[in-house]
């Protein structure tokens, strides 16, 4: 596992998920240019939820190229993306289960949502963010449910919006789920290291 961890902390493999990740925010915003188009300006921000994960993330990973830490980036990163990772992946099934089929589109953003979730984790022995940080992505993480859920601002999934108090309800306790790995994974961690030292 270290060594694992060793080779994820080498400048050619953090370049290449660089790469990887600029493209799918990218392509990601250009996902949801239809639903942007027909979003008033002042809700921008919060459409968007995976590709802006995703943008925290391809953050975090060119400050680690130049051996630099973004705290409340990395904090912002590592919630989102195993929230709206594992999100995208349970809608996807959902239609699946509501359909009884799925565009080939469906699986691979399943495919590419649950890499996305793994992706944070994985980078989680690197973060270096304290609990005020994690505070921080959790109100951002919170009041964006409040936008997707009140204001109807979430991504659209046309066949499961007649149930969409349910989603709602399952994407904050998903929330409730992801700020707690983030503190499990990264703030405690921390506290264990300075408990042996």
């Amino acid at each position: 596992m270290r060594v694992f961890q060793y080779l994820l902390g080498q400048r050619p493999i953090i370049f290449v998920m660089f790469i990887i990740n600029l493209f799918g925010t990218i392509y990601g915003y250009y996902w949801y240019r239809y639903q942007l188009a027909e979003t008033p300006a002042h809700f921008y921000i919060f459409v968007p939820d995976s590709p802006t994960a995703s943008l925290f993330f391809t953050i975090v990973l060119f400050a680690f190229l130049f051996k630099r830490n973004l705290p409340i980036i990395e904090a912002l990163a590592i919630v989102t993306l195993f929230k709206y990772g594992i999100w995208a992946v349970i809608m996807n099934l959902l239609v699946l289960a509501v359909n009884g089929t799925l565009p080939w589109e469906g699986y691979m953003l399943i495919a590419s949502h649950f890499g996305m979730a793994v992706q944070g984790l994985l980078y989680a022995s690197y973060y270096r963010f304290k609990a005020w940080h994690l505070i921080v992505a959790a109100i951002w993480t919170l009041h964006n449910d409040v936008i997707d859920y009140v204001f109807e601002m979430m991504p659209r999934y046309s066949v499961l919006m007649d149930y969409l108090n349910e989603v709602g309800y399952m994407t904050f306790w998903l929330s409730l789920m992801s700020i707690g790995i983030a503190y499990y994974l990264v703030i405690k961690n921390q506290l264990k290291q300075l408990e042996i030292t």
